[in-house]
């Protein structure tokens, strides 16, 4: 009766080499198209602190604000979309709702604003939107989605006030809110903050010293690695769980893909937050720097998570709301300049770019 209970679920990862001197790579718009990051971890060998650019880059990430029982409707307002939204682009996410039982909202950096509601608060809403693409059977959860930034939704036209009027007066929804702005864009934020419970934010680093770790023997080829182990392995640094297999260890089973050596020492770093991809853009061109040194070991990783209960993943898709909320990418880096990247999605999210 249960026995479906017992197979993992389906996961989709799309693997992609290239190198940062090619012209052609995409490595740039796969970054981009992961809008809300929560969690980067990087893993650099034989290393045993933080370079200080790599460090200097972590602390000048900018803050964020979470503002308490925000009214969705004030994310129309017309001041805020003129300074903030047009210009400003700024990104937001609901904050402690589930994507699978709660009414979700992205605002995304190009504008677009997406609803993830159950069936009586879309009706409730009264505007027009579509069946949840993982429940389009029993339809009890629907997806609006609006440009903001086109002519149609102008404040005062037909579109805008038929929104306003269902998320003001008919719907009346309220999350928690986080939001961030680029880099200089902290003003277009103040007349919204003024109205409201808000408190400020700084992405939370943390890093450790790891001391004789077995690692996969990493060259540029891979021809030799399962992406799936090395994935796993990677997991495994980053939470602390020994892939040692000792006998007398009952918290892991995990052991280190083959062919493998050891590292005398590694720093495993990770920074937390509302994070956004131009911040991973900037580590991305650290740890290639950090690489260029000379010895140092030939490869550093770097791993992006996605928030779990975002209503959007991969270029702004339905993000999944059956089984799981994985999606994330991990970044191997070589000396040569050469590449692998690692795309991961849920079992029915839409494939990774």
């Amino acid at each position: 009766m249960f026995g479906g209970l017992e197979r993992t679920p389906r996961t989709l990862l799309v693997c992609d080499r290239s190198s940062f001197l090619d012209e052609k790579n995409r490595l740039s718009s796969q970054v981009e198209q992961l809008h809300f990051n929560y969690k980067v971890s990087m893993l650099l060998p034989e290393c045993s602190s933080a370079p200080s650019h790599l460090e200097a880059v972590l602390n000048s990430i900018d803050s964020f604000y979470l503002i308490r029982k925000l009214p969705i409707h004030e994310l129309l307002d017309k001041h805020f979309l003129e300074t903030a939204v047009h210009q400003g682009r700024v990104s937001g996410l609901s904050y402690g709702t589930r994507i699978d039982e709660d009414n979700c909202v992205a605002l995304m950096p190009n504008g677009h604003l997406s609803l993830s509601l159950d069936k009586d608060s879309f009706e409730v809403l009264g505007v027009e939107g579509k069946p949840s693409r993982f429940n389009q059977r029993s339809n009890s959860r629907f997806v609006v989605s609006v440009d903001l930034t086109d002519s149609a939704m102008a404040p005062g036209g037909r579109g805008y006030q038929r929104l306003v009027t269902g998320l003001r007066s008919r719907l009346q929804l309220k999350t928690d809110f986080l939001l961030s702005h680029p880099p200089g864009g902290g003003a277009s934020l103040q007349a919204l903050l003024s109205r409201y419970d808000w408190s400020e934010h700084r992405p939370e680093i943390r890093s450790h010293a790891l001391k004789d770790l077995s690692c996969p023997l990493l060259t540029s080829d891979l021809q030799s690695c399962d992406p799936h182990r090395l994935l796993e392995w990677l997991g495994a640094v980053d939470a602390h769980v020994s892939c040692e297999n000792s006998s007398s260890s009952f918290l892991s089973s995990l052991v280190c893909p083959e062919p493998k050596t050891r590292m005398s020492r590694a720093l495993s770093v990770s920074v937390c937050g509302l994070l956004r991809p131009q911040d991973v853009h900037r580590l991305i061109q650290q740890i290639r720097c950090y690489l260029d040194q000379p010895l140092v070991e030939n490869w550093a990783s770097l791993t992006v998570h996605g928030f779990v209960d975002s209503p959007v993943s991969w270029g702004g898709e339905e993000h999944g709301v059956l089984k799981g909320g994985d999606h994330f990418y991990s970044l191997l880096m070589f000396h040569d300049h050469t590449y692998q990247l690692h795309l991961a999605a849920g079992a029915h999210d839409t494939c990774p770019p």
